[in-house]
């Protein structure tokens, strides 16, 4: 399996910035890793897909982070990152990073909408607090 920690939450001020990571590790090899993606959670609501990234650089965001939020990742050391700027009070929620295990071919992530559906392994997520 693959294990995803992630790390960075907190509680900071609308217009503030904070940047959240992912380390992913155990099975990394082969195509594990080719969609990595964060979405959350707010109490009472679904789970949000926010930001994908495939290992060929291509990026997907939802319409209410897109110019805020930043996906990125270091392929070399299994590791995920969401720039997240100008945070909003409700951007306040739970962010949890996560893949797609069990492919036998590289994945293109989905629409961020898709994103909570299509990944079948994730981390025990990062508290994110906008007050």
């Amino acid at each position: 399996h693959v294990q995803l920690v992630e790390s960075g939450g907190g509680l900071v001020q609308p217009g503030g910035s904070l940047r959240l990571s992912c380390t992913a590790s155990g099975y990394t090899y082969r195509y594990n890793l080719s969609c990595m993606a964060w979405f959350r959670q707010a109490p009472g609501k679904e789970r949000e897909g926010v930001a994908g990234i495939d290992s060929d650089g291509r990026t997907s965001y939802a319409d209410s982070v897109k110019g805020r939020f930043t996906i990125s990742q270091d392929n070399a050391k299994n590791t995920l990152t969401l720039q997240m700027n100008n945070l909003k009070p409700e951007d306040t929620a739970e962010y949890t990073c996560g893949v797609k295990m069990g492919v036998t071919r590289p994945q293109h992530c989905p629409a961020a909408a898709s994103i909570p559906t299509f990944l079948n392994r994730w981390g025990q997520g990062t508290q994110v607090t906008v007050s």
